[in-house]
């Protein structure tokens, strides 16, 4: 379905300032990108490359960087807004731009991943006046929430509650895909707004509006928090961005551990905090002599014991050897009870 976009990118960002200064809010950027580059590119990955930035605050920077679009793979024109016209009538405003079609609206100060694809098809398949992106949030008080029935129609929207008045965790990402006719209820040259405007009007009118929640990722990047929130679960690939391949964590290196000689016997401790269990452990034993190279080992002429973190649980192992089986035992289970001891001193100290 071949479908034109209008970026919503007239935004000043002044609760972002402290990062933007005198940036428009979607050349903010995002591991080296501006947000604006990240949503075209998230556009013409699903095959949108019509698109028309709504613009606003010092759209200068904007319109520099991006010129007509070609260097990104996409056409791309601007129309400017004297005055704010709110979300709805900047898109009115591109309507010369648009044709007799639907189209899709996005924020350009957004981060997110969504499959595109899957909203206009949806949309193509139901045709509602509108079809909203939704995003579940645990959060979700600085947004606008959206309440669907179990056939994805819109009932009901609350703009920004208090705990109070939340009553599901679907948020309005401000992406959707809206039908030519939902447009003629947006006076010309006015400040609306979809959320408090026009979607209300649509369904006193009787028109359908569908909420599909999508899977991925979104943020609004409006503070200077969620801004580097946005930025970290880029780099840790929670926010998946085309250019970036996060690197898996290297894991530790492969222990060789050296057997201890004789019957051996082993006892494991539970703990909260193993690191913190091992530094009592250490402490405790180092003035006897003990090795810390290999967990905390210790080896005589009749016996050998090491105690170390097991990697998966938080647990001790005590490993003990010795000439005589009921020894290696007997030897285990007394430094068990030593550790459980160490166990709740450090709990009881926190």
């Amino acid at each position: 379905m071949d479908m034109k976009a209008i970026i919503m990118a007239g935004g000043e960002g002044r609760r972002l300032k402290a990062v933007t200064g005198e940036l428009p809010k979607p050349m903010v950027p995002l591991l080296g990108k501006p947000l604006m580059e990240r949503a075209i590119e998230l556009l013409r990955a699903h095959g949108v490359t019509e698109i028309c930035a709504a613009l606003g605050y010092n759209p200068a920077p904007i319109i520099e960087h991006f010129g007509d679009g070609a260097a990104y793979g996409v056409h791309l024109c601007y129309r400017i807004e004297d005055r704010p016209l709110g979300t709805a009538g900047g898109v009115r405003n591109c309507l010369d731009f648009l044709g007799g079609a639907p189209f899709l609206v996005l924020s350009g100060d957004a981060a997110c991943d969504f499959d595109l694809g899957r909203l206009m098809s949806e949309h193509e398949r139901k045709g509602p006046a509108v079809t909203m992106a939704l995003y579940e949030d645990r959060e979700p008080l600085r947004y606008g929430l959206v309440v669907p029935d179990a056939e994805g129609r819109v009932r009901c929207f609350i703009e920004k509650p208090g705990w109070e008045r939340v009553v599901t965790d679907l948020v309005n990402t401000g992406i959707y895909v809206v039908e030519p006719r939902a447009m003629e209820l947006v006076p010309e040259g006015e400040s609306f707004d979809f959320a408090s405007g026009l979607f209300p009007k649509l369904l006193e009118r009787g028109e359908e509006i569908l909420g599909l929640p999508m899977e991925g990722y979104w943020c609004d990047v409006g503070t200077p928090r969620a801004y580097f929130q946005c930025c970290l679960d880029a780099l840790d690939g929670v926010l998946k961005l085309p250019d970036l391949k996060p690197e898996p964590a290297p894991g530790p290196e492969p222990v060789k551990r050296s057997a201890l000689p004789g019957k051996r016997a082993e006892r494991r401790v539970s703990c909260r905090d193993r690191a913190r269990l091992m530094r009592a452990v250490s402490e405790t034993m180092m003035e006897a002599g003990a090795a810390l190279d290999d967990g905390v080992s210790l080896r005589s002429e009749h016996c050998a014991l090491r105690i170390s973190p097991d990697p998966e649980r938080s647990e001790l192992r005590i490993e003990t050897a010795a000439g005589d089986e009921a020894f290696a035992g007997e030897l285990a289970e007394a430094l068990g009870r030593m550790a459980e001891s160490l166990e709740n001193s450090t709990q009881s100290g926190q």
